[in-house]
């Protein structure tokens, strides 16, 4: 399996821009995001973390219990806002008339209508930088100097080179797929840069995230979605992936800029197998429940202001998906003790929906409902005080998941 997750270019062509435009995209939640030095990605003990998911409860099915990435860990990782309105809007039949004004007329010339999507490496293309990849022997900063060197922003103005990084940005990163193009429709979230700061772009990378991980978990070649702050996720809950907290950046935020990651498994010799087994092996006694204990929410500042949804049962809007965040399975994140309880099912509640559109549509009119229920905060999580412990949940979770908790006598 492969990640179409393409980092180093986002972070280097960030650099290069402007400080104008740096401002312009800090403004609207991607600092911290953008601070954070690419690192490799840990496939192999990806593509064993993704086994383990289960579509019905949106959990990852542990020797140990149910494991699930929540809004306090996108804000303490990421730094992406995760309160604030939801990323809902217009999905169109036809976005040529959009892209031409949003992002410039070069972008529809010669192309049949329909427009629905959007080649991503025409938009490296526009600014000069079209194939530029990271070489094998070359240095982060050595990178960046030679994307500083060729990135061209011609005479667009400000609007419309702001909103060509941060389409790639979209596309490439935070809501990437299996495939080379994006829909055109996370560009009409661009049209009022100075309103885009509103979004909780942090819950929607997680619902979206969280929409690609039955695909990618079915032996695919590729995956979707922002698979860096998946890997962090791991590293910090059960430590065991090729990963370090370097020395000298306890005090660095978003966290995921405090960790390094050895290269590429192919150097390593690193293969799914031997993650899945010590997956299957991990001790429970080492786990980490809560990795943030200790960090001072005045030191993130979307931590601070996610903080109210932190204990809350939600749904993860992205556009044409919504995903069901299940706090009730992972109250153990909350430090509280974990209870029996009925596993949820999605014929419940949650849909995910990734179309084309005959008509245009309003998705948040549509769902009006959906969209008034994480307005107003979802619903308060209940913790059961009288709890001793968790032993009566482990004993339901081990008889429900018989057969899934140890990957490694299933290969």
């Amino acid at each position: 399996m492969r990640s179409t997750v393409t980092w180093d270019l986002c972070w280097a062509w960030y650099r290069a821009l402007p400080e104008a435009q740096q401002a312009q995209i800090a403004r609207m939640g991607f600092r911290h995001l953008l601070s954070v030095r690419p690192f490799h990605l840990d496939v192999p003990y990806l593509e064993a973390l993704r086994e383990r998911w289960e579509e019905d409860c949106k959990a990852f099915i542990m020797p140990w219990g149910h494991m699930i990435p929540t809004l306090e860990d996108v804000a303490y990782l990421t730094g992406l806002p995760v309160q604030g309105e939801p990323v809902v809007g217009l999905e169109r039949r036809d976005y040529h008339d959009d892209i031409a004004e949003l992002l410039g007329p070069e972008f529809v010339a010669g192309r049949r209508r329909p427009i629905r999507s959007i080649l991503l490496g025409s938009l490296s293309e526009a600014v000069g930088l079209r194939g530029r990849r990271r070489g094998p022997l070359e240095t982060l900063d050595e990178f960046y100097t030679g994307v500083r060197g060729a990135l061209d922003l011609g005479d667009r103005s400000e609007e419309r080179s702001v909103r060509i990084f941060v389409s790639y940005l979209f596309g490439h990163l935070l809501f990437a797929t299996q495939s080379s193009q994006m829909n055109c429709k996370f560009v009409l979230l661009l049209r009022d840069l100075a309103q885009a700061g509103r979004y909780a772009w942090g819950a929607a990378m997680l619902g979206h995230l969280f929409s690609l991980l039955p695909s990618s978990s079915q032996c695919s070649q590729s995956t979707g979605g922002f698979t860096p702050f998946l890997q962090i996720w791991g590293y910090t809950r059960f430590p065991m992936g090729r990963g370090i907290q370097v020395e000298g950046r306890q005090t660095m935020v978003p966290l995921m800029t405090r960790w390094e990651v050895a290269p590429d498994p192919r150097v390593t010799d690193r293969r799914v197998g031997d993650v899945r087994v010590a997956l299957d092996h991990y001790p429970h006694e080492q786990l980490v429940w809560t990795p943030y204990a200790g960090e001072a929410d005045v030191s993130h500042p979307a931590v601070a202001a996610g903080r109210p949804l932190f204990d809350r049962h939600l749904l993860l809007l992205c556009l044409g998906t919504c995903e069901v965040l299940y706090l009730e399975l992972v109250v153990w994140t909350l430090g509280w003790h974990q209870p029996a309880i009925e596993v949820p099912s999605l014929g419940r509640e949650g849909h995910s929906r990734r179309r084309f559109f005959t008509e245009d549509r309003d998705w948040g009119a549509d769902h009006d409902s959906t969209v008034a229920y994480w307005s107003e905060g979802g619903e308060q999580v209940v913790r059961q005080t009288a709890l001793l412990d968790s032993s009566v949940y482990m004993e339901d979770y081990q008889a429900r998941y018989a057969g899934r908790l140890r990957l490694d006598r299933r290969v």
